[in-house]
């Protein structure tokens, strides 16, 4: 009997945590997007899908969607453009390559509003460095956090800057286990090589990449805290995040009931957008060598 009990004992307590932690809230949230709620209040009235119409008829959400969108769709391949061409020149196991790996990577495990104070300062009109820079070049300064039409792109260099050094590294590794035969053979051909990247290296890192681009599109669309720290959804919503808006219908304006229905949608929103990419990327993706 104990040895049949034996595995359901090693994987109990992470699925007593994953009970807690995830899946309760989750249904919580289910409950709490039906129900009219302010955090005070003894009763929580049922209201139906009041909360979801409500959302679906307000312009902040229609405006924070397509923020989030355009904020995914322009940084995530950035990242992994980016993350695949530095770790191709990275890869060789040598002390400049790992000092410079480790340089990379540092932002990934340096605390997030750390960062976003860092580059508010560096990127502030009057008395940020880059601006000094352009004065001292000659040039004007511009208003990165002011305008409308440069926020979102500081906002996209700051979280790729964050995010690029773990995609590094996982490349490195996808890197590292393509077999050494495949490009000798490539060579023996008389293989370019930009044809050998083309045909070799990128159909085998595919399975990285998949799962790089999966994660990237998930994180996206929970960016918050740069957000938060460095604009809190302004100029004029200009990057107001579904995040951000959930925080501020929530946790500001204490309507949990529609605070729980937004999130609702967004968790339906990424688990579509992950069943088509699997339709789509994932049929292609081949892991044999």
């Amino acid at each position: 009997m104990l040895r049949f009990l034996t595995p359901y004992l090693f994987v109990a307590p992470l699925v007593l945590f994953m009970a807690v932690f995830t899946y309760g809230p989750i249904l919580m949230s289910l409950d709490l997007s039906v129900r009219d709620w302010d955090f005070l209040s003894p009763e929580m009235p049922f209201v139906g899908l009041d909360n979801y119409r409500g959302l679906l008829a307000s312009r902040e959400f229609w405006n924070s969607l397509q923020v989030t969108t355009v904020f995914a769709v322009l940084s995530v391949p950035i990242r992994l453009v980016l993350a695949l061409g530095i770790a191709t020149w990275l890869v060789r196991e040598a002390l400049p390559s790992r000092l410079l790996r480790g340089a990379l990577f540092l932002p990934s495990v340096t605390s997030t509003v750390s960062i976003a104070v860092v580059f508010s300062w560096l990127f502030s009109t009057d008395y940020g460095a880059v601006n000094a820079l352009l004065v001292g070049l000659g040039l004007g300064r511009q208003p990165w956090l002011q305008d409308p039409a440069l926020a979102l792109w500081v906002l996209i260099l700051v979280n790729t800057w964050k995010q690029l050094g773990y995609d590094i590294v996982i490349y490195i590794a996808a890197l590292q286990a393509v077999p050494q035969e495949l490009y000798d053979a490539a060579a023996v051909d008389g293989g370019r090589r930009l044809h050998v990247f083309r045909r070799v290296t990128l159909p085998l890192v595919m399975p990285t990449t998949y799962f790089l681009l999966v994660i990237s599109v998930i994180e996206a669309f929970q960016v918050f805290t740069i957000v938060n720290v460095m604009t809190n959804g302004g100029p004029a919503g200009a990057t107001d995040m579904l995040v951000s808006l959930l925080y501020r219908v929530g946790f500001v304006l204490f309507d949990i009931g529609r605070g729980s229905a937004l999130a609702v949608l967004l968790f339906v929103f990424l688990v579509t957008l992950a069943i088509v990419k699997s339709r789509i990327i994932g049929r292609r993706v081949h892991y044999e060598a």
